[in-house]
């Protein structure tokens, strides 16, 4: 419920207050008061001390404040492939599911943000559409080594690269050797290497994935292609004194050699995502590819050691990967696995997919908090996002964990009706998402353009 306080000014009125039995604070879910200034959280009191506000909302019993989710691996695709997705339908998408920043995958817009040229082009773009805060990874690729520096004063929040062919030209794979240059270069300013760790050499020798059974693309990319692309990064990164980052791990195979590097003072940390997490290859249907993802969605077994494998610190963080494209791309009408596009569309759904899973298995929701927005905040170094706690921006989301619903794929924020979701039944509703203490319409577009170091940063040009 929410209702204006009324004229009364005093040097205690808020312009937000809002106070409930169940505030997911550093300290844990407890009965709250937060009052925000000036888009900051200004105080966290207990509930019943009696704060005001000029706006004032009171939680539902059902209801739980926690901290607006960080997703640091999304692909908006605008420029060039804005058919795919764009800014204003993706953080439409992300502000639906209480995702308040996203970190923008230089990859698969056109130009790819490899140079400075590129990257600005991109925030001009943003700048009047971003629903959420937006920040940008630069690209690593052949021959760019002299734009990582100018990338990097320019505010972008690390560096991509791929050991195989990303899926687009223009985005061209380092072979190791490239890889290892390019961390050195990174370690002269303390930049993070992101790595899509996947051999090429090994899945140039699998099978083909030819056809529409999930079995056969399932084994043309095997989880030997992770484990040696991630023993290379390993050693790389053990040489150069590196930090790097493992993306979208599916591979439970790699995690006792990600402990053990993490214990020899190896700078490494690791995402996985929704996918990975929820879904499994023994229930995909034949044809099925809005299933379609690189690394793939391995077995129900693989699936459980992830989870055990986030329970015991060794995976730091949960993302999207939302990596949208055209329907005609995911080849809908032959269902042939080695043509579709892969990636998934889940960028709304990520709080209630792994809530759904997370409480199955005893899991808090504190400790999914931490994964999907604590840890993302702490990697890209946002250090005010991802807590609920004095200081830091009032970025919230309202959410019923005991609500239900089922996903329709028709009601989705993002570009392109494609999911692998639709019709999946999930626990916890997004009631309400709020970006440094504005509720997010969907209308207008408050969102800022983030830029890594910077306090201040630019916001929407029409607000």
């Amino acid at each position: 419920m929410s209702n204006p306080a009324g004229s009364h000014e005093t040097a205690d009125l808020y312009d937000l207050v809002i106070r409930g039995k169940r505030v997911l604070t550093t300290a844990g879910i407890a009965a709250r008061e937060v009052g925000v200034r000036n888009g900051v959280v200004m105080a966290l009191e207990p509930l019943g001390n009696a704060l005001r506000g000029h706006t004032e909302i009171d939680l539902a019993d059902d209801e739980t404040l926690i901290p607006g989710l960080v997703d640091s691996h999304v692909h908006v695709n605008e420029p060039g492939r804005t058919d795919w997705e764009g800014f204003a339908s993706a953080t439409r998408a992300a502000a639906a599911g209480g995702v308040t920043t996203i970190i923008d995958m230089p990859l698969n817009s056109i130009p790819a943000t490899v140079n400075v040229d590129a990257l600005e082009l991109k925030r001009s773009v943003a700048l009047d559409q971003a629903f959420v805060d937006v920040g940008f990874w630069g690209g690593a690729i052949p021959g760019n080594k002299a734009d990582l520096r100018p990338l990097h004063d320019n505010g972008v929040f690390g560096f991509k690269c791929f050991l195989l062919h990303s899926g687009v030209d223009e985005f061209p794979p380092l072979d190791p050797d490239e890889m290892e240059e390019d961390m050195r270069e990174l370690t002269n300013y303390d930049a993070l290497m992101l790595v899509h760790a996947e051999d090429s050499r090994t899945i140039d020798r699998a099978p083909t994935a030819q056809g529409d059974q999930y079995g056969k693309f399932l084994a043309s990319r095997p989880r030997g292609a992770e484990n040696l692309a991630i023993a290379e990064v390993i050693e790389r990164a053990r040489w150069t004194g590196a930090r790097a980052h493992i993306l979208h791990l599916s591979s439970s195979d790699a995690l006792p050699m990600i402990a053990s590097a993490r214990r020899d003072g190896v700078k490494l940390t690791v995402e996985t995502c929704p996918h990975y997490l929820t879904l499994m290859a023994e229930e995909i249907p034949d044809g099925a590819t809005s299933y379609k993802c690189c690394p793939p969605i391995r077995e129900a077994s693989n699936r459980e050691k992830l989870w055990q494998g986030l329970r015991d610190g060794v995976i730091d963080c949960i993302v999207s990967d939302h990596s949208p494209s055209t329907l005609d791309l995911k080849d809908l009408e032959n269902g042939d696995f080695a043509v579709a596009w892969g990636g998934v569309s889940s960028l709304q759904l990520g709080l209630s997919l792994i809530w759904t899973e997370a409480r199955h298995r005893g899991i808090t929701l504190e400790q999914v908090i931490h994964w999907m927005s604590t840890a993302p905040a702490d990697l890209v170094g946002l250090h005010k996002k991802g807590k609920l706690a004095p200081g830091y921006d009032a970025d919230f989301a309202i959410f019923a964990a005991d609500d239900a619903f089922i996903v329709d794929v028709t009601k989705l924020k993002h570009k392109n009706p494609i999911t692998p979701y639709d019709g999946r039944a999930l626990s916890g509703v997004v009631r309400r998402t709020f970006l440094r203490g504005h509720e997010l319409d969907g209308i207008t577009p408050t969102g800022k353009l983030l830029r890594r170091g910077e306090i201040t940063v630019e916001r929407a040009t029409n607000v």
